[in-house]
C-alpha cells in the first residue's frame, strides 16, 4: 500500500505528537518522525506543516544561535496545539478502530442483504 497519501492525512497530528515533549526545529523533527518509522516523510511537506500549525496558533517559535551555522528555528506546540493534538488523538483512535474492524477476516455486515425472491 502507498503510504503516501495517508501520511498528508496525518502529517499534522504526528508533527505535534513528536514535539509535545520536546521543542524542535525543522530538521530535527523531521529526523523524529523518520526514526518513529514515517521513512516516507519528505522534508518540505514538515517543513509546510509547520508554517501551517503556526500560523494555525497551534506552535509558538523562537530562534536559538548556533555557533557551527545559521540560527535554528525552534517549534513548541502551546495550549492550542495541545488541545488539537487531544482532538485530533480521538479522532484517529476512532478512525483506527473503524478501519481495524472493517479489515478483520472476521468481520461481519450488520445487515444482511436479501435479493429479489429471498423468502427467508
Amino acid at each position: 500500500m502507498d503510504t503516501t497519501q495517508l501520511l498528508k492525512g496525518v502529517l499534522d497530528v504526528a508533527v505535534l505528537a513528536v514535539i509535545q515533549e520536546e521543542d524542535g526545529y525543522g530538521y530535527d523533527i523531521v529526523r523524529r518522525l523518520r526514526a518513529a518509522g514515517l521513512k516516507e516523510v519528505g522534508d518540505a511537506s514538515v517543513y509546510g506543516t509547520l508554517r501551517r500549525l503556526y500560523t494555525a496558533g497551534a506552535l509558538s517559535t523562537y530562534v536559538v544561535p548556533s555557533d557551527g551555522g545559521p540560527h535554528r528555528k525552534y517549534y513548541g506546540i502551546n495550549t492550542e496545539g495541545r488541545t488539537m493534538l487531544a482532538e485530533q488523538r480521538a479522532s484517529w483512535t476512532r478512525f483506527a478502530n473503524t478501519m481495524s474492524l472493517l479489515l478483520t477476516e472476521q468481520h461481519q455486515p450488520t445487515a444482511t442483504i436479501r435479493t429479489i425472491g429471498d423468502k427467508s
